[in-house]
């Protein structure tokens, strides 16, 4: 994979190369960057088997860079935190224990939850590009309709009503599917996002 190319590289040739990396595994998210001109992780991308060609590797784009292949992803985080990404309900579980869930439900969730906020769509985004401060972005939105989603969260009309009161953060969207072309984890951003339009519009009609 490429990130072990990085890794020999800055073992053997150049111990100030600075990159991010962690589990090696597809999983954190970690050492994502521009490969070739697409965003991924270096740990799943293999190393092009024609050596006659160059491999070109750059920090992930439109982002303030710290060091070499690594960026600030302060706002990034930031961002992901406003949407408050976690189970969020008023009363206990009736057991006490955990919050029951069918089958049918969990599986809802089911290429929402495998996000592993690599940015790499975020980055990839026009739209993110130019409103940085106001779009929140495909990944945080990813994961806004996750909770949205989830059966066992009691607040999914005030998630929807945040998202909402400032369209920037949820309609700068123009459904370019950047997004979903580059995700490394294969999901699709840019369905999660129109179906929360969708609901957040149904929602408005009923209202009215």
């Amino acid at each position: 994979m490429v990130l072990d190319a990085l890794q020999k590289i800055k073992a053997e040739d150049d111990s100030s190369l600075s990159y991010r990396r962690s589990c090696r595994e597809g999983i954190c998210g970690s050492c994502s960057m521009n490969i070739d001109g697409t965003n991924t992780v270096a740990c799943l991308r293999p190393i092009d088997a024609d050596t006659s060609r160059p491999t070109t590797i750059t920090p992930l784009p439109h982002m303030f860079v710290i060091k070499d292949l690594v960026v600030d992803l302060t706002n990034f985080y930031q961002q992901y935190k406003l949407i408050e990404p976690w189970l969020k309900t008023t009363k206990p579980p009736k057991d006490g224990r955990e919050y029951r869930q069918s089958p049918s439900d969990r599986k809802k969730l089911d290429g929402l939850y495998e996000c592993i906020l690599c940015a790499s769509c975020t980055t990839s985004c026009p739209s993110y590009w130019w409103n940085p401060e106001e779009f929140l972005g495909p990944a945080a939105l990813l994961h806004a309709y996750r909770w949205i989603a989830d059966s066992r969260d009691e607040f999914t009309e005030p998630r929807l009503q945040a998202l909402t009161d400032d369209h920037t953060r949820l309609y700068r969207c123009r459904t370019i599917k950047n997004c979903t072309a580059t995700c490394p984890k294969s999901l699709n951003p840019a369905d999660a996002i129109n179906k929360m339009k969708t609901r957040h519009l149904l929602s408005t009609s009923r209202k009215g």
